[in-house]
């Protein structure tokens, strides 16, 4: 049905609201299903349904074990622009596959490619130049807001803040805030313009919340690993993030850890960089939207 009516539909979970934050309009999207990545699609525009239970095409689905139901409000409208239809053996999605492996399965609702990979899939199969059957939906819509007190959460138009959000906020901010800073801290002789700032990457340990790499490595590449905490750091966090460094390797030149509260004890790394976010003027028993949230986070690099 996605592919027939070029619609991608998200479910009333904090995965589906992430992804519906975290893919713009303009992003390119396929979709990966039984291990194959079918076509390449622009994402035209984004829509978020009231009762979209009651809505075409797909139906609710209920799980026996949790006895949850789920339905599609957040939705995605797609133009095609290839048509292919690839297994994930090919080495050009070694960096999806990888992820998708070291996960165990499709534990999430999307994942991010690198630009190489992108590259790839944008000279696979052939020009798309047909029509897509189309689907009319007459039903009202809404934009999801962010709460920060769990009473006021009303699933799915207003979600309790958790650090999926924040993640995806920090993912789109970081190349213009304290990039620089970072780069400066790591004596790393690049512009922010040489790297690419990615979503979750899988490693066999566990998943590193953003990690960032040069998008056109020359010889070899250099990774920034960073852990997002909503919270107060502790020193297992710490300690985590620099397991991850050590699994990745000497192309690793440092690790950035990003949370509201360092508490003074946490002992210095020169190898992890602390950061500390904050939102601008937060009133915690107002309601946001996620452009909101994005206008107002700050980033401070501490000394």
């Amino acid at each position: 049905m996605c592919i027939k009516y070029t619609l991608a539909g998200f479910t009333n979970s904090i995965n589906g609201l992430w992804t519906f934050l975290d893919i713009e309009e303009g992003d390119y999207i396929s979709f990966l299903y039984g291990a194959r990545v079918r076509n390449l699609y622009r994402v035209i525009k984004k829509v978020a349904y009231r009762n979209a239970d009651k809505i075409t095409p797909w139906p609710p689905v209920t799980f026996k074990m949790s006895g949850k139901t789920y339905y599609f409000p957040f939705r995605f409208l797609l133009k095609q622009e290839r048509s292919l239809n690839e297994p994930m053996v090919r080495p050009e999605f070694s960096y999806v596959a990888e992820n998708l492996l070291l996960r165990g399965g499709y534990r999430k609702t999307h994942f991010q490619a690198d630009a190489v990979t992108f590259y790839n899939v944008s000279g696979m199969g052939e020009p798309y130049n047909g029509k897509n059957e189309s689907l009319h939906i007459d039903a009202e819509t809404f934009e999801p807001k962010i709460v920060f007190k769990k009473e006021k959460q009303n699933i799915p138009e207003k979600f309790y803040f958790k650090e999926l959000i924040l993640q995806s906020l920090v993912r789109k901010k970081i190349l213009d805030v304290v990039f620089e800073d970072i780069l400066d801290y790591f004596k790393i002789d690049y512009s922010p313009t040489d790297f690419e700032v990615l979503g979750e990457k899988a490693l066999p340990e566990g998943y590193v919340d953003i990690f960032i790499k040069l998008k056109h490595p020359t010889g070899s590449n250099k990774y920034l690993l960073i852990e997002v905490k909503t919270g107060r750091v502790q020193r297992k966090d710490n300690d985590q993030l620099r397991g991850y460094m050590k699994e990745l390797g000497s192309e690793v030149v440092g690790g950035v850890l990003i949370a509201r509260e360092f508490p003074k004890k946490l002992c210095q790394d020169p190898k992890v960089l602390h950061v500390k976010y904050f939102f601008d003027n937060l009133d915690v028993d107002c309601e946001y939207t996620y452009e909101n949230l994005l206008n107002l986070l700050r980033l401070e690099v501490l000394e």
